[in-house]
């Protein structure tokens, strides 16, 4: 076989492979054309635009976990292992109750478990900042979804809850910049 029709083959196959997953999987899909700068795709407001956010906030909510348990056993300081802990239990509570609204809802009990996990490296100096950084970035990917979400839903459980993350993150980027501010001398 030639190299040319080797070659050929091989990206043919390559185009076939990513197609078929695009066709055959939507969570293969959003990976593939995730923008880290938003928290879901929720596209237009249509009949499934409610469970497409609930599965992109318990994604979200399993980030969270995934870093708030790496700062949970690396941090030095007593403030961010205290914050990964409520992290922890807020978010494993949150994501039952949204497990509860796509069975109430849609009959949907499908569990995420495609998710961005954020791996913040060993403990350094730098360590805290990082994590800090992340989760100032996670928390703004939240709310500006929560907004979204805001002029596409009409259920009041999707609605209040996109209210709550909207107050309760933005008061936390507060505190997370106050802390980055304190400790690392940087904005």
């Amino acid at each position: 076989m030639s190299k040319t029709l080797l070659l050929s083959t091989v990206v043919v196959t390559f185009i076939l492979g990513i197609g078929t997953g695009f066709i055959l999987s939507p969570e293969y899909a959003n990976k593939m054309t995730a923008k880290k700068t938003v928290m879901v795709e929720l596209g237009r407001a249509d009949k499934l635009i409610d469970l497409r956010y609930l599965d992109g906030v318990i994604a979200h909510h399993l980030n969270a976990i995934f870093m708030a348990r790496q700062a949970e056993a690396n941090s030095q300081r007593k403030e961010i292992r205290d914050l990964a802990k409520e992290i922890i239990i807020a978010d494993e509570k949150g994501i039952q109750e949204l497990y509860e609204w796509k069975k109430s809802w849609f009959n949907n009990t499908k569990q995420i478990t495609i998710y961005e996990k954020i791996n913040l490296g060993a403990y350094d100096d730098k360590f805290d900042l990082r994590f800090l950084n992340a989760l100032i970035a996670h928390h703004e990917e939240a709310i500006m979804t929560a907004k979204e979400i805001r002029t596409k839903s009409q259920r009041n459980e999707i609605l209040n809850l996109a209210d709550s993350i909207i107050q309760n993150l933005s008061s936390g980027i507060d505190t997370l910049t106050e802390w980055r501010n304190n400790w690392y001398q940087s904005k």
